[in-house]
Parts: C-alpha cells; structure tokens; sequence
C-alpha cells in the first residue's frame, strides 16, 4: 500500500484530491503548509507528495530543494504558476512532474500512478565506472565515495543511459522510456532539466560532459565504457 502526502493549503481543492485519490486504493495524508509537511515526512514512510508551490510559510520550491538533499521521494508541483520559468525551475528543483491548476482529476490520478510506477524499485547489478559506482538494486549512487541524492528520474535516466554505453538514444526514445504510458503529458523541458541535473551531479565539468554526451540533433549518449 502506498503513501501520498497531499501539501495543498486550499482545503476544498486538498479535500477534493484525496478523495479521489484514495479511490486508487492509496493511503492518504493531508498537510496543509509547510511545517505540516515537514512533522509528516519525518514520522511517516510517503512514497510520493503532491506539493503545491503557494504555501502559506513558504515557498514549495525551496520545500522541494531540501528534501532533495536527503531524499529521492518522488515529487508533483501542482500549481496555479503555468509560465515556463516556472516549469523549468520546478524540474531543476528535482520534481518529477509539474501539473499546473486548473486540472483534470482524472489527469492527475493517471499522473500520480505513472509516477508511481516509474518509482518500484529496478533490479539491475553493481556498476563502477572510475569513481561512479551505480548499485541500481539498492538505488545507491556515489561519486568519489560521496553518496548522491537522485531523483526517480535521475536514476531511471541513468539507468537507461549506463545500460546503453556508446548507443545513441533520441530524445523521443528517452522521454518513451522514462515517462512511459504518460509521456504525452510530459513537458519538453523535463529530458533536458534532468540531464542538466544527472551531469551536475555525476560530471567533474558538468559543462563539458565526459559521461553524458549530447549529440546534437540526435539525442544523448553515454560515453564511458564500464569496468568491472
């Protein structure tokens, strides 16, 4: 049984989300502001949150930034803020989807489930590649002996990337593989934030990418071979 925590200071609109969500056979918790939010993660096993961007005590943006730093829980802004600013930021904080109010009930619950899904752990064996070392298994990640915080997606797009090295892979291919049956909601801002994203944390030069190669009017590609 999985755990949704829904952040949402309108109340109607909390209520409203949690009942139909619920209908998924899901088990809901509702916080109203930030510091709700923050007494629940702390004390509650939540598989994914439901996180609006207005909060009466802060900003759902920062929210999102500092669970980053110890968490890969999966995150969905849901927000009055359609302006692509704004999308790309929520992406680059480590969101896993941006829906933008108003919304389709039904669009959410079909987006929450697929998110849900790209989230079930993935079996796959211990990679080291020079100072990376991927276990896909335990979802452990760690550079230089450093562990490193990686979103759902991070790690599903890392995991496509180190299972194809010297392959290229279209973007198209990649937004298929990763965001699967809901990829015709997906912006086409979310491949490139996370591979910003995946580089800033894997790359020495994330500017100049050793691992990740862009090839331009392709798609990407990984270029280091792996060793045992």
């Amino acid at each position: 049984m999985k755990t949704l925590l829904i952040v949402e200071d309108d109340r109607s609109l909390n209520k409203g989300i949690a009942l139909s969500l619920s209908q998924e056979g899901l088990i809901i918790e509702q916080a109203y502001n930030i510091a709700m939010a923050e007494q629940m993660v702390a004390s509650l096993k939540i598989d994914l949150i439901i996180l609006d961007i207005n909060l009466p005590d802060g900003s759902g943006l920062d929210y999102c930034e500092q669970i980053r730093k110890t968490s890969s829980v999966p995150i969905i802004f849901l927000t009055a803020n359609d302006l692509e600013p704004d999308i790309v930021m929520g992406f680059e904080l480590g969101g896993d989807d941006y829906i933008t109010k108003p919304f389709s009930l039904m669009v959410l619950r079909a987006r929450v489930m697929a998110v849900l899904r790209r989230a079930e752990p993935q079996s796959g064996e211990k990679v080291t590649i020079g100072p990376l070392t991927f276990d896909f298994e335990k979802m452990e990640y760690y550079r230089s002996n450093r562990q490193l915080a990686l979103s759902r997606t991070e790690q599903k797009l890392l995991k496509i990337l180190v299972s194809n090295p010297g392959n290229i892979l279209t973007r198209e291919q990649l937004i298929d593989k990763i965001w699967t049956l809901d990829a015709e909601f997906v912006d086409e801002n979310a491949l490139t934030v996370a591979i910003k994203r995946l580089r800033a944390k894997i790359e020495d030069e994330p500017s100049s990418p050793k691992y990740i190669k862009t090839i331009y009017g392709l798609g990407y590609m990984w270029a280091e071979g792996q060793h045992p």
